[in-house]
C-alpha cells in the first residue's frame, strides 16, 4: 500500500495505520499517483502550514501577487473536500500538496519531497483553540455531511475558555490517535531523509528570507533576485489575509472569513496568561512523549541533531 523498502542504501517509512476522522481520511493516499516533482507540506494543524504554503507557492508559481498558497494546495486527506485528489491530479504546475497526517499513516513517496513544520506547543495550542472557536454554521453543516456519510462522530467542541482548552489537551492528546507529540516525533525521526526538511516556525518568523532560500534549495527552486523582496511581502500577514478573503471555501468556514483563518501569527500570547508552573507543565508532558533532541528543537527551533 505504501511506496516503501530501500532505496541506494536508504530504508522508506512504512505506512502502518489507517487514521479515519471527521477531519481526515489516510486511505485518500494509498492509490494517489505521485509525481517525481511533487511537495508536500506537513504538519500538525496550526504549527505553520498556510504561511509555508504561501512560501511554497511563491517559489512554484513565480512571485504571484495573485495566489494563495492554501487554495493552490489540495488537502488530500480533508473530509470536506473528497474533490482534492480529482484537483491536484488536473493540477499541471508543480503540486504542492497538504497532510495533517503522522507520518506513520501517511503513504511516503520516495519521488516527493516532504517539508514538515514545528512550533511550541504552546503556540499551537493559543493557535488552535482561536481556530476551531471561529468556525461557522456552514463549517458545521459540512461537518455534519462528513458525520452522516462515514457514522463518525463529531469530537466535542473546545472549551470557550483558551487556559481551560490548554489543560484539556495537555491531559489527552498523548492519548489520541492523532497525537501532536507523535506526530512530531515522526517526522523528526525521518530528518535525515533526503526528501525531508524540518522548518520550524519561530525560524520563519526570525530569518524569513534565509528560511525562503533554505526552502528554495531543498526544492531545487532557483530565486530570482530582482522578484525576491516581493515574494517575501507575498508571505506577509496582511498580504496572506487579504488573498485568504479572496478564498470562497474559506470565506465560507470561518466567521470573519481569511481574515480570521489568517490569524495573528504572533507566539508568546501564552506568556500573559498562563502561570510559571502551567508553562512548565508543557515542557513535563513534552518530555514524556519526545526524544530530549526533539523536544528542544520543538521549543526553540534549535536543531541538534
Amino acid at each position: 500500500m505504501s511506496e516503501s523498502g530501500t532505496g541506494q542504501g536508504l530504508s522508506w517509512p512504512k505506512k502502518t495505520r489507517e487514521i479515519q476522522t471527521t477531519l481526515m481520511d489516510s486511505t485518500r493516499w494509498n492509490e494517489f499517483e505521485f509525481r517525481d516533482d511533487d511537495i508536500v507540506v506537513a504538519t500538525w494543524s496550526k504549527t505553520g502550514t498556510t504561511w509555508t504554503q504561501q512560501i511554497v507557492s511563491q517559489l512554484v508559481l513565480d512571485g504571484s501577487a495573485t495566489v494563495f498558497g492554501s487554495a493552490e494546495s489540495p488537502w488530500i486527506d480533508f473530509q470536506i473536500t473528497p474533490e482534492a485528489v480529482e484537483v491536484a491530479d488536473a493540477q499541471r504546475h508543480r503540486r504542492f500538496l497538504k497532510t495533517h497526517l503522522p507520518l506513520d499513516a501517511l503513504v511516503f513517496s520516495p519521488r516527493a519531497k516532504y517539508i514538515y513544520i514545528g512550533r511550541d506547543a504552546r503556540d499551537v495550542v493559543w493557535s488552535l483553540h482561536h481556530h476551531l472557536t471561529h468556525f461557522s454554521p456552514t463549517a458545521f453543516e459540512k461537518f455534519g455531511e462528513v458525520s452522516r456519510r462515514t457514522g463518525l462522530a463529531p469530537p466535542p467542541p473546545p472549551p470557550a475558555d483558551v487556559r481551560a482548552f490548554y489543560h484539556v489537551w495537555l491531559e489527552t492528546d498523548a492519548l489520541a490517535e492523532t497525537s501532536f507529540w507523535a506526530n512530531v516525533q515522526g517526522w523528526w525521526d525521518a530528518r535525515a531523509l533526503p526528501n525531508v526538511l524540518l522548518v520550524h516556525y519561530a525560524r520563519l518568523k526570525a530569518d524569513l528570507p534565509g528560511e525562503v532560500r533554505r526552502i528554495a534549495a531543498f526544492l531545487d527552486i532557483p530565486i530570482d533576485g530582482a522578484k525576491f523582496p516581493k515574494m517575501l511581502e507575498h508571505c506577509g500577514l496582511e498580504h496572506m489575509k487579504e488573498r485568504a478573503s479572496h478564498t470562497e471555501f474559506i470565506e465560507q468556514i470561518f466567521d470573519g472569513g481569511g481574515r480570521t483563518f489568517v490569524n495573528k501569527g504572533v507566539n508568546g500570547r501564552w506568556r500573559d496568561v498562563l502561570t510559571p508552573e502551567e508553562i512548565a507543565l508543557c515542557d513535563e508532558v513534552a518530555a514524556k512523549n519526545l526524544s530530549p533532541e526533539c523536544a528542544a528543537w520543538l521549543r526553540t527551533g534549535d536543531r541538534a541533531g
